[in-house]
């Protein structure tokens, strides 16, 4: 009788671990976009002094530590992707991550009041949404939802949603099939560097 109410409390304390242990990987769903806009707010406060480039080397490994880049460039590139070679699949992806980057240091340029708000999260079977406001220097607030899923550990962006319902990764999938269809593989990895190129200069 001892030995079965040992078992059940090693179970029972092994199952609150594991929950325990779920609700915490839930939640930093949001802390991650929360880290991400503590970047993007201190970047804006310092735009000016920072320059194109300044701001991208300051946004650059948050990016990466909060897009899941690679899954993104896959997702992006659609079917053809399979077709690309190892080295090919390496450059598109690079060439995106300067790409996402050079945006958001172009966009985030400098500081007026704006308010950066994380509102809360919906927790799905596969992924989470996170559900955020960028509030304009003018009070108008712009709805950003980011689509979130958890690999190694950690939770990535795997898309974003601006107005709340106009998918970025749908964009860039018509962009780059039009792209791709054109001008082929080396055609998109040197548009998406000349377009951040464009915008940072050519900051890394």
């Amino acid at each position: 009788m001892r030995l079965v109410t040992r078992r059940l409390l090693l179970l029972f304390a092994v199952a609150l671990i594991l929950w325990t242990g779920s609700a915490h990987a839930q939640s930093s769903a949001t802390d991650a976009i929360r880290r991400f806009y503590d970047v993007l707010l201190q970047t804006m406060k310092n735009g000016q002094a920072l320059g194109p480039s300044g701001r991208y080397r300051a946004i650059q490994p948050a990016v990466a530590q909060t897009f899941d880049i690679p899954y993104m460039t896959s997702l992006a590139v659609g079917p053809k992707w399979a077709n690309l070679s190892p080295s090919e699949q390496a450059q598109v992806t690079s060439a995106f991550q300067r790409y996402t980057v050079a945006n958001y240091a172009n966009q985030f340029d400098s500081y007026e009041g704006q308010q950066l708000r994380v509102s809360g999260e919906d927790r799905r079977a596969t992924d989470t949404i996170v559900n955020t406001d960028i509030v304009k220097s003018d009070g108008t607030p712009v709805q950003v939802k980011y689509r979130m899923h958890s690999v190694g550990g950690g939770w990535r962006i795997i898309d974003v949603y601006l107005d709340g319902s106009i998918s970025q990764l749908a964009v860039r999938r018509s962009e780059f099939s039009s792209v791709l269809g054109e001008q082929g593989v080396n055609g998109l990895i040197s548009t998406l560097n000349q377009k951040a190129d464009n915008m940072v200069g050519s900051a890394r």
